[in-house]
């Protein structure tokens, strides 16, 4: 059994002990066993403390059956003594992740009844799971009240209570735990039982964050960033307002009034542009000469609903067919824009009739000229390549066939 110094003081973040044994394993890894140690293991949601041993770093720790494996990049003597270097940024960041999910866990408990029913301590932030819903409004309340806990600065007490004590004793745990129990109390707001380290002091936290809230498997799940972590998004999140804030012109605090504002002007734009297609579609579709006959346009400037508007405009003049071909934002194997007339060109195409079966066209068409697309009888659209003269040639062709 490995002694785990991280119990009896979870500020440690260095240590010496005696090597126990280190095997080698696959790719370079060693599975190195010491008398004692200040790594916690994976467990309780929470990953592996990192660092080093001697000279070798420290990858991975996993605890079986009481031991406790570090898994290492070099090996080390077994039966010499090695000193231990956590990674203390790393390590007290975690325990401040998870002593604010105790904080958290113990509210929306106590408020609601509702049980901790997952918890994962991730490289960017932390999730907590409970089997019933919250609010937006009902979290701010619990980010209010953590937080007070968080000023208060109350010990973190840590309590192994004997069976008889433990059964008359209200605690939250997830699972059945069998042997000694371990409790973690924040007076006033939580008892759980759980086997990670954590701050001395509820103060250490710094601040408690809850980013989000969402629907999950018929509860919630609470996004969270405690102390540090907090402080990192803080700071990006203010870097991001006075940057859009400088290009709005706009007060940090105000670039929400900012962008709606913004959004509106785009919305009056985007009409005034659509006015403006719609009538450049008439003036293209007018100077198609009247007839029965199909059309083939390649007009400039022309791309996306506009196409199918264009067609619909020239078919409603009693045309058999109409076809509509646009390069605009289309890119061809290269990746840059279509070359020369002459040279095979990227098209985005619409090709449509009130009379004949288009599907059978559009598959025809795109064997001819490497397309691809599809539709219904009555249209279809897709993209494929050639030269402006040859595609026309084709569907001109194809029309009077069909006649």
């Amino acid at each position: 059994m490995t002694e785990k110094l991280f119990y009896k003081d979870s500020h440690l973040s260095e240590f010496e002990a005696e090597v126990i044994s280190c095997r080698p394993t696959d790719g370079g890894v060693f599975e190195v066993e010491l008398d004692r140690t200040a790594f916690f293991p994976e467990g309780g949601g929470q990953y592996a403390d990192t660092g080093m041993l001697g000279e070798a770093k420290v990858l991975d720790v996993q605890e079986e059956d009481g031991r406790i494996i570090h898994f290492t990049d070099g090996p080390l003597e077994a039966g010499t003594c090695v000193k231990g270097i956590l990674d203390w940024v790393e390590r007290f960041m975690k325990m401040q992740q998870h002593t604010g999910e105790h904080i958290v866990s113990g509210l929306v408990h106590s408020r609601f009844g509702y049980r901790n029913v997952g918890f994962h301590l991730g490289s960017e932030d932390c999730t907590m799971d409970f089997n019933g819903e919250i609010t937006p409004e009902e979290l701010a309340d619990i980010e209010l009240e953590a937080n007070r806990a968080v000023w208060k600065n109350l010990k973190v007490e840590t309590v192994y209570p004997v069976r008889n004590e433990l059964d008359r004793m209200e605690y939250r745990s997830k699972i059945e735990i069998l042997g000694p129990v371990r409790i973690i109390v924040i007076p006033g707001y939580d008892r759980c039982a759980c086997c990670a380290p954590h701050v001395e002091r509820t103060g250490e936290i710094g601040l408690i964050k809850l980013t989000g809230v969402q629907r999950y498997k018929g509860g919630a799940r609470v996004t969270m960033l405690c102390g540090v972590r907090a402080l990192a998004d803080y700071a990006v999140k203010q870097q991001q307002a006075k940057v859009v804030g400088a290009m709005l012109c706009a007060k940090e605090n105000e670039t929400a009034e900012a962008v709606e504002h913004l959004k509106n002007e785009c919305a009056d734009l985007k009409y005034a542009l659509g006015e403006k297609d719609k009538a450049l579609i008439g003036c293209i579709a007018d100077l198609v000469p009247a007839g029965d006959e199909a059309v083939c346009l390649f007009p400039e400037g022309i791309e996306g609903e506009s196409m199918r508007l264009l067609m619909n405009r020239v078919l409603e003049t009693g045309h058999a067919l109409c076809a509509v071909f646009s390069r605009s934002g289309v890119r061809d194997s290269a990746g840059e824009k279509a070359g020369e007339e002459k040279e095979p060109a990227a098209y985005r195409y619409v090709i449509g009739s009130r009379a004949l079966d288009m599907r059978a066209v559009a598959k025809e068409f795109n064997a001819a000229f490497d397309g691809r697309g599809g539709g219904k009888p009555e249209m279809v659209q897709g993209t494929a390549r050639g030269i402006e003269e040859e595609i026309k040639a084709w569907i001109l062709e194809k029309a009077e066939g069909m006649a």
